[in-house]
């Protein structure tokens, strides 16, 4: 693995700079996620261990500490805690974990709180959720670090509280599973997967997590009939009847991840899509606020 740095300076002059990365992995990385304060990244990968990666200034290299213990499988997905120092995990054992990562090599000094009650060294494991029907696709702290979600392949979608960790809150869908999750606020989440559309949940009074709505609406296109010499040439030219395979949502594949891109006031203004399509989709909280019916955000 390697890190790019852009030198400070002249636009014109500004370049890229190589350093090496020692993540000491024998399998494939799987995931990798920036910390919030960009001092450190972790590394997922398929040789059950995660790679928290720090900068070695004396050697000019990025070197790796691994969290091992108790992960049994591949790591699917990762996601850090506003405050740095907490990560939490999704991975093929049914597992959903939060770990700390304070390093003493940078001197991290986290605060102690709901997540990690009192001051825990690197690789503590803080909390562990069973899922027990599925792999963890994807796992998001929401803005203020104090929730977590998580979705995984039995097309369920799960939130905990950190001051209630034994109360984990469940939704099983009727969607294709799911991979990614956000939050646009401290109460309602987007979900994104294999029905290749956005959808809105809501925890309600912090005891129920329910369906919210559907975020793309369907568009049905006009003048989408075929006359019957048309479809007697099409016919003619392709053997088949080809009545189209063109689906009514805005992805025309699996959604494979979710990012928000725009928030303020503590809540997410803009996000992202982007999927198996090779589409990259800008979606307006406001403007989804103001077009569907109902909607609850």
């Amino acid at each position: 693995a390697v890190v790019s740095t852009q030198s400070t300076g002249d636009a014109e002059a500004k370049e890229w700079k190589p350093s090496l990365v020692l993540l000491r992995i024998e399998r494939a990385a799987t995931y990798i996620r920036w910390s919030q304060s960009e001092d450190r990244f972790a590394v997922g990968s398929g040789a059950r261990l995660l790679s928290i990666c720090y900068y070695d200034e004396e050697h000019d290299w990025w070197v790796s500490k691994h969290i091992k213990k108790p992960i049994r499988s591949t790591i699917l997905c990762c996601d850090w805690h506003p405050n740095n120092y907490i990560i939490a995990i999704g991975s093929c054992d049914f597992k959903c974990r939060v770990f700390s990562s304070a390093l003493k090599e940078l001197e991290d000094k986290p605060e102690v709180s709901g997540w990690m009650p009192k001051l825990s060294k690197f690789g503590t494991l803080l909390a562990e959720f069973d899922t027990s029907e599925g792999w963890v696709h994807g796992v998001k702290f929401s803005p203020s670090g104090d929730k977590l979600a998580w979705v995984s392949h039995d097309s369920s979608v799960n939130v905990v509280d950190m001051n209630s960790k034994e109360k984990v809150l469940r939704c099983l869908t009727k969607t294709l599973p799911l991979l990614s999750v956000i939050w646009l606020n401290e109460s309602s989440i987007v979900c994104g997967g294999h029905d290749n559309y956005p959808i809105l949940y809501n925890v309600v009074g912090g005891d129920a997590l329910v369906h919210g709505a559907r975020l793309d609406i369907n568009q049905k296109k006009a003048g989408g009939g075929m006359s019957a010499m048309a479809r007697f040439k099409q016919l003619d030219d392709k053997g088949t009847d080809d009545k189209g395979t063109t689906l009514d949502t805005t992805h025309q594949n699996a959604i494979t991840e979710l990012r928000v891109t725009k928030f303020d006031g503590g809540k997410a203004k803009q996000f992202t899509s982007s999927g198996n399509d090779g589409k990259l989709v800008f979606w307006d909280v406001d403007v989804l606020a103001s077009s569907i019916a109902e909607l609850k955000i």
